[in-house]
């Protein structure tokens, strides 16, 4: 049983005025903090080159989502599609700079099985990490269309939600 963290960090970022890849620290930080995971896939788009050398010193497979300016979805397919042998990922995105290991810790605290489907909440609000087991990639990628990513599939397959507001605000950043 493995589990791989995946970082969405392929887009432009347009109400930021640059990509959230590039924006200091941010980038690291979402990599450091999935520590706890077997492998770490980092997905690439906007200024793709630039922020791969940011990784440089990271342990981490690097996917580059050619179609990155169609949304989320394009991102949410590209890192799945890059998985092996995982039985379950853990989906964070790039602008949640205040999502540390402590909320990466509890979400992972699920059952490492297949069919595992959590999510973080934030007094309640569903938010981001969100843990999916294998059975559900396939589901998952075919609702990814644009900037929804896998938000229709978890409406009609509710998952687990795993209240980490005394930790963070999952807050995820766009000016």
């Amino acid at each position: 049983m493995t589990t791989a963290g995946i970082v969405l960090a392929a887009g432009a970022g347009r109400r930021m005025g640059k990509p959230k890849a590039l924006v200091d620290g941010w980038l690291v930080h979402a990599v450091d903090v999935l520590s706890a995971c077997d492998r770490v896939v980092v997905v690439l788009g906007a200024a793709a080159d630039q922020a791969r050398g940011l990784l440089d010193e990271h342990a981490v497979d690097i996917v580059v989502a050619h179609d990155w300016e169609t949304g989320m979805g394009a991102s949410l397919r590209a890192g799945v599609t890059a998985l092996t042998d995982e039985t379950r990922c853990l989906l964070t995105l790039v602008d949640l700079p205040d999502v540390g290991a402590d909320v990466i810790q509890r979400v992972l605290a699920q059952p490492e099985t297949p069919q595992v489907l959590a999510r973080a909440a934030y007094q309640g609000v569903p938010g981001h990490p969100v843990l999916l087991g294998r059975e559900h990639w396939a589901g998952a990628m075919a609702e990814a269309k644009g900037d929804r990513g896998a938000r229709d599939y978890l409406r009609a397959n509710p998952p687990v939600l795993v209240e980490c507001g005394d930790l963070a605000t999952g807050q995820d950043v766009d000016r």
